[in-house]
């Protein structure tokens, strides 16, 4: 017995119709093409999302057998949503591979052929902390309770340790190790598997988890590291949204309430304090585990910037 995956792709591939119009067909034609890319459990997600976007669309507007023009138009409306140019990207990468697939599959030609992504802009979209900033922030966390002590030791660690969220979430107790006489948190990077890189904990940071987990009283080794405090849900572990609402509130009762400073401000800060001590490009790009050099690079160039006194020789030789 044929299976419904190949039954829907039999069937559109003989009449030359677009596979993706029969909504009912829709989750088993994203299914077998997922299946096919062998992706990570957050890609899939991603590209689900944008794929049932454009079917969507599809759809609402009718469109029986697509081409290049309703990609182009598809674009059009995201951009006229409001989309941000990197969710708009996205959504055309998955288009691609999508209909990249088809083609291959004999199941229905590449209609994304020449369609280009909204142009990203390559600095970053959020600010950093000077030194004196982040002390502040951290002074001003109250730690005579189990929240204060836990929202200190992530901050802590996220501004020494350049952490993302999302490493921060996956963190375990059992993650915490030493390698020779350095105590490290071993940490699952974006995009990766598995827990094979570190960071160190400065005797500082080290402290504060210490701290926290002390408090804490006795959990298993596999629990989370940072786990929530909230009658409903203690001892659950954190959500990247709950840790970058625990960054946020912690900036704005120092004072530092701007759109431009996040939790992604704290790995911003520690990457820039890095090459402002003076530490090696290669260096800090293992460090910030950036893939490409040119992205820490984006780092070097805005604190070249900074220290540039070009406005002020002119100034100097007009006034």
């Amino acid at each position: 017995m044929k299976s419904l995956i190949s039954e829907v792709i039999n069937q559109e591939a003989q009449n030359n119709a677009a596979i993706i119009m029969a909504v009912d067909n829709k989750e088993a034609i994203i299914n077998n093409f997922l299946d096919f890319l062998d992706v990570s459990f957050n890609t899939a997600t991603a590209y689900r999302k944008a794929l049932k976007q454009l079917f969507n669309y599809f759809h609402n507007y009718g469109v029986v057998k697509p081409n290049r023009d309703n990609i182009l138009a598809f674009k059009k409306e995201m951009e006229r949503k409001g989309r941000k140019p990197a969710t708009i990207a996205l959504y055309l990468a998955a288009a691609r591979r999508f209909f990249s697939w088809t083609e291959q599959s004999g199941i229905y030609s590449n209609i994304t052929v020449g369609v280009k992504s909204p142009k990203l802009e390559h600095g970053h979209k959020k600010d950093y902390f000077a030194a004196s900033q982040i002390k502040t922030v951290l002074s001003g966390i109250n730690r005579n309770n189990l929240e204060g002590l836990r929202n200190y030791a992530i901050i802590a660690l996220m501004t020494t340790g350049g952490l993302r969220t999302v490493e921060v979430t996956r963190a375990s107790i059992e993650d915490l190790r030493v390698v020779g006489d350095v105590p490290v948190l071993y940490i699952q990077g974006k995009g990766r598997a598995d827990k094979t890189e570190f960071v160190k904990l400065t005797s500082q940071v080290e402290a504060a988890i210490r701290d926290y987990l002390k408090a804490r009283g006795e959990v298993e080794m596999q629990a989370p590291l940072f786990s929530s405090v909230s009658k409903r849900n203690r001892g659950a572990r954190l959500t990247t949204r709950t840790i970058r609402g625990l960054c946020k509130n912690a900036m704005k009762e120092a004072g530092f309430n701007s759109d431009r400073l996040t939790a992604h401000s704290l790995r911003h800060t520690a990457v820039t304090l890095a090459l402002l001590a003076g530490q090696d490009l290669a260096e800090v790009q293992h460090f910030a585990r950036h893939h490409n050099i040119s992205t820490t690079q984006i780092y070097a160039h805005n604190i070249d910037r900074m220290k540039s006194q070009c406005e002020q020789a002119i100034s100097n030789a007009i006034f």
